[in-house]
Order: structure tokens, then sequence, then C-alpha cells
């Protein structure tokens, strides 16, 4: 299936964004931890989340989580203290995501996990029970995911955890959401340098409130960064929130929008863009990349982005995935050492269809979308891979003046 769009005129109007999966993902597995009945207000309707609630809601040993890799590694690190013989594997590409460095440090905890097929890869077999964890190292620039799911555990282990994170962090932002959400149920941590400790101690039950999504807002502050004129209204972001993405903020000043905070959200105006070439490391926002990789090679803004060492492992190969459909645009992007891209206002010939392939990646989905805008229609197939963070992704687009054919 796919969907062909066809831009409106001006993009005018009320969004009310979903909320953030990252923060829904990580409360539901601390509020199990600490085996609470306290409300979660606004928890993410998104695939990703409704595979970690039904897990959590499960009385069945064996689990598949599809293609959300977030919950494969939340929900590893979980199992492994939950007394019990568990079995969780994926989709196929989930099987071909590496987990080791997770397990390996799990079992260095006192977990017991096995490889079902492919060693350091999912499916796996968790015997679950008490961990008594202590100091481990770590590389810094794996997966924040990978340490989220360690440190959400921490204080549950005998001896609490003790992380040393070893040469350059990445996604540091991530991390700090994790540690700053525990706090909120109570949890005490130190972080010093490359050192994180937290010690035993019980979480705290309370009421929590998810806030809106800042990655979904990126695709808002696209589309009108590449629309001739509008002002767009996002509802349910905060100015002081937990989320490192909230950066595409100041990040869009430069490509040219303006964000004004209000008591409901974020109201979104067109600004001039600055010139020059816009240089950013994107090592602590990484799910931001692809759209603003796709926003400037469509408004000609020159660009050399690098941090984006993750991009190979998320959903797909992001990098590769950006390059070649970019071709299908007429733009030529270069990317260097698995970590860069760059982009000169080089040009190639448009392909005949303008069809973007989503290689089951929701964020390509949605940041080809707004492409629409500039060449007046674009074809965007598997569209239905929004689901995994943005279920009303196209229904928002409707609302604002899209109109979309299904093919």
């Amino acid at each position: 299936m796919k969907y062909l769009l066809i831009p409106p005129t001006a993009l005018q109007g009320t969004v009310v964004l979903p909320t953030s999966k990252s923060i829904s993902n990580r409360v539901l597995i601390i509020n199990a931890l600490a085996e609470s009945d306290m409300p979660i207000e606004g928890v993410s309707d998104c695939d990703d989340t409704r595979v970690m609630l039904n897990v959590l809601q499960s009385n069945d040993t064996a689990f598949d989580v599809g293609a959300a890799g977030t919950s494969m590694r939340f929900l590893t690190a979980f199992l492994s203290k939950i007394v019990g013989k568990w079995e969780i594997t994926g989709s196929e590409r989930m099987k071909n995501r590496p987990i080791k460095l997770l397990v390996d440090a799990l079992n260095e905890l006192g977990a017991k996990i096995e490889y079902i097929e492919k060693e350091g890869y999912p499916p796996l077999r968790i015997y679950g029970s008490a961990l008594q964890g202590g100091r481990i190292e770590m590389q810094g620039n794996i997966s924040s995911q990978y340490i989220s799911a360690l440190l959400m555990l921490a204080p549950t282990m005998q001896q609490g955890l003790r992380l040393v994170l070893q040469g350059d962090i990445i996604s540091v932002p991530y991390i700090q959401m994790t540690i700053k959400i525990m706090e909120q149920f109570g949890i005490q941590s130190y972080w010093k340098g490359n050192e994180i400790y937290i010690p035993n101690q019980a979480y705290t039950p309370v009421p929590f409130v998810v806030e809106g999504d800042w990655s979904a807002a990126s695709y808002w502050y696209e589309m009108l960064a590449l629309a001739p004129q509008g002002e767009v209204e996002l509802k349910g972001l905060y100015k002081d929130s937990v989320q490192g993405d909230a950066a595409i903020a100041t990040i869009f000043e430069h490509i040219g929008v303006k964000t004004k905070f209000t008591k409901q959200g974020v109201i979104l105006s067109k600004k001039a863009p600055k010139k020059g070439k816009l240089v950013y490391n994107f090592v602590n926002q990484p799910d931001l990349a692809q759209t603003c990789v796709v926003c400037c090679c469509l408004l000609g803004i020159p660009f050399y982005f690098s941090g984006l060492q993750s991009l190979k492992i998320k959903e797909t190969d992001r990098i590769y995935a950006l390059v070649t459909e970019l071709k299908k645009l007429g733009y030529v992007v270069h990317q260097k050492d698995n970590s860069i891209l760059e982009f000169n206002n080089e040009r190639c010939d448009v392909a005949t269809e303008q069809s973007i392939d989503t290689y089951d990646d929701h964020r390509m989905a949605m940041a080809f979308a707004p492409a629409c805008i500039k060449v007046g229609e674009i074809s965007i197939n598997e569209p239905h891979v929004v689901t995994k963070s943005y279920p009303n992704f196209w229904v928002d687009l409707q609302s604002l003046g899209f109109t979309l054919h299904q093919m």
C-alpha cells in the first residue's frame, strides 16, 4: 500500500501531539518495579508502548515484541529480575539487532540469559531472579537504551549499581530523562564524570502525567519550514521538558521556524532562515536527524551533520535509507565514517516516480511526507509504519489540509 500526498496551499491549524513514547516506556517499567497502582495519565498509544503494556499485563511466559526495539531492551532487563522462565523474540529485523552488550552486562550483574538462536541477538531465554548488582564497565557510545535499561533496574539490585561508562557518552539526554523520571519515583542517583551510582533503594509509587512528544513535533517544524506561509499550534509540549529532542526548537531557528511557548504548548511561525552551512552534532538527538536532513535538502541549506553513528542500528540503516531516498528527489548527500552526513547543494536527476520507500521505519515515512510541499505531490510506501510512534500522523495531516489518496 502507498499514500499519494498532495499539500495544502497554506499550513494553518492546531495539532494535539501524541505523548512521548520514550517517557511512556520508562514510566511503565518503573511503575511495574514500584509495584504501583497509581494512575499514569497520557500513556502513548503507539505500537512500542502497546507492546510494553501487553507484556506487563500478560500472564504468558513467551513474548513477541515485533519491531519495538525499546521494548526488547527494557523488557529484557525487567524480566531478568522477575522470578520465572521467560522467552522474548521479535521481527526478523529485531533478530538482527544486536543485544549482546546488554545481555553480557545483565549476566555479569547476576542474571541468567541465553540466546535461543544466534549468539548476540534475540530471541532470548531469560531465567528471572534477584540480581546481585555491583560495579560494571560499558562503552559510553552504545545505545542509551542499554544504559537506561540497567539504570531503571539498579535500585532493585542487592548491591545497587555502579556503572562506569568508558569513552564518549552518546545520547546523554535519554540517560538524563531516565534518571529524572526515576527521581520522581523517589530514587536517588549520583552521576559524576563517567560514573553513575545508584544504591539499593525502593521506588515510591506516584501518579504521573506523560508530556507531548518533541520527536513528533519535529515533523511539524519541517512542514512549516517548507510551507510558503502558515502558523501551527502544537499542544502538549513543555518548555522545561525532560526530552532531549526539545532541541528541535533551537535547530529550526536556523532553518526558518520561530517557537513561542504557551500554557498549552507551542505556536510555530515562519522566520527567515539563517545564511550559511548548518553544522550540528546529533549525538544527543539522533531521532531528529532524518527530519533535519530532508528539510535542509529541500530548502537548499547545506549542512554537515555528525554524531549519527547510532542511525546504523535503528529500525533500519537510516544513513543508507536517507542517502538512497533523497537521490530519488534529486539530492546528493554524502556519508562519511558511518556517522556523518554532508550536503553541499549537489543535485542529480530526479527519479521518474517519486515514491519513497520507508524501510519499515516510522521516521522515514514522517520525515519524507512533508516533501510534498516542495515537490507538489509524493508517494509514501507502506505508510502504516507511523503507528510505531505517531498513530494519528496521517489523520493530523488531513486535518490541516493535506490530501491523501490510497494507492
